[in-house]
């Protein structure tokens, strides 16, 4: 079976694919037809399937495996795929994974690392609260990804995020040493902590109940409040700081957050964020573009394209 990474224009296909995402359409002449995202282990790839009928419609849902037969075509200087059949397949018959995106770190590396960065958090209450938390996501924090789609959208991108984050975060602590390297780890390692809640499983994700009403940021100022309690906490300094980090690392209004950075950290912390998720979704888009060539438009980026060069 060909992976989607070898796809080349013109080719001519017939394998199952993992559907990650499904849309309606309706052309301009009034035919329907479905706009996917189809996904293997090596990456995802945009589908049109034009002229669908109600039968095969019915045959495509997301997170299944379907058995597609389409071309490979070049449109606006990216692979997609015309899809003109598609068949159900017993996932029985298959290896799923073969069709699951993961981290390229592996687990253990990233528990390990997460284990580094706690103990270097020497205030005691930050170390209690952000240990609280992660108890309470458990084997979610290291399977879940960081979004649906746009950045470290796959198997343990929450982790390979918030660590990447905590990394960072140590690095600019010891260029800005007015920073305070605990208040910026603890707040990297669990700003995103509520995607666990708002995301509705490890492959293929889709956005909860909880999640569309409230919100990741919402979600984590409020487990935050539960631990803060249990452990007695919940008047101290610390809890009001690291409830800042959550409520304000998207850093703009218009972004999500409720309430704007007003601590150097947080202030920080936004930048750490905005920047690790942007070259997660840089690197991604680059990968399928040859040298000299330009990715398609990046919608997260302000729609713009981005130029791979040759040398």
């Amino acid at each position: 079976m060909k992976k989607i990474k070898e796809f080349a224009e013109k080719d001519r296909l017939q394998q199952p694919l993992l559907v990650k995402e499904c849309k309606n359409g309706t052309t301009s002449k009034g035919a329907p037809y479905l706009n996917l995202v189809l996904q293997d282990s090596s990456g995802t790839i945009d589908g049109k399937f034009w002229d669908v009928k109600p039968q095969d419609a019915e045959k495509v849902h997301v997170g299944r495996i379907a058995l597609f037969s389409f071309e490979v075509l070049l449109y606006n200087q990216n692979l997609q795929l015309r899809i003109n059949r598609v068949e159900e397949i017993s996932e029985s018959d298959v290896d799923l994974a073969n069709f699951v995106i993961a981290s390229e770190v592996s687990e253990k590396e990233r528990r390990d690392r997460l284990n580094h960065f706690l103990g270097m958090i020497q205030n005691e209450n930050l170390r209690k609260m952000t240990e609280g938390l992660l108890a309470k996501t458990g084997e979610k924090y290291f399977t879940y990804p960081a979004a649906s789609r746009i950045h470290h959208s796959f198997l343990g991108g929450l982790s390979e995020h918030s660590l990447s984050m905590a990394e960072m975060s140590e690095m600019v602590c010891r260029h800005y040493p007015q920073l305070n390297p605990d208040l910026m780890i603890a707040g990297a390692l669990i700003h995103d902590i509520g995607k666990t809640a708002e995301m509705s499983g490890a492959v293929t994700t889709e956005y909860t109940l909880a999640g569309r009403l409230e919100g990741h940021i919402s979600l984590a100022n409020g487990w935050l409040s539960e631990v803060a309690a249990e452990l007695g906490l919940e008047d101290t300094e610390e809890a009001i700081l690291l409830h800042h980090m959550i409520l304000s690392h998207h850093g703009h209004y218009e972004y999500g957050s409720p309430v704007l950075p007003m601590l150097m950290e947080a202030e920080a912390l936004a930048m750490i964020d905005n920047l690790d998720a942007r070259m997660n979704t840089l690197k991604a888009a680059m990968e399928g573009v040859k040298p000299g060539g330009w990715t398609q438009r990046l919608f997260s980026m302000d729609n713009r394209q981005f130029y791979k060069p040759k040398g």
